[in-house]
């Protein structure tokens, strides 16, 4: 759980900004090959929503030709879980079939859009990360 006040700071921020963030992080990684481009192709022009399950908050991004960007309106897909859960899915220490039969993840909206984004992170090849930056586990 996070803390109240950074709930609450969350909650009263725009979402643009953290959501431009992810997507030039989701660029990073697409360009760095950590992602296969052609496994997010189903993403392509869909709306995909983070949502932060323990902060009532979340960003939205879409890919399109030139990458992942800040998307705004409705989501094709929303993807929900604790802050904890997704650092847990994105290092690998947590199996998001587990966290999805015990209701810690939960996918709303196009179901198999959102088994394209959770086959996506499972096959993101750590290894390509400089060492510092590599998940231990």
């Amino acid at each position: 759980m996070l803390p109240a006040p950074l709930i609450a700071l969350a909650r009263c921020l725009p979402e643009r900004p953290p959501a431009t963030l992810l997507a030039v992080a989701l660029n990073v990684a697409l360009r760095s090959g950590l992602f296969s481009r052609a496994a997010l192709e189903p993403l392509g022009g869909r709306v995909v929503r983070l949502e932060l399950s323990d902060a009532g908050t979340g960003v939205s991004v879409t890919l399109g030709a030139r990458g992942f960007r800040a998307a705004d309106g409705h989501a094709d897909v929303t993807i929900r879980a604790a802050l904890r859960d997704f650092v847990s899915l994105a290092l690998r220490r947590e199996d998001p079939d587990t966290l999805f039969f015990t209701r810690r993840l939960v996918i709303e909206g196009d179901t198999e859009l959102g088994l394209v984004a959770k086959n996506a992170l499972d096959a993101v090849d750590w290894g390509r990360l400089a060492l510092p930056l590599r998940p231990r586990g």
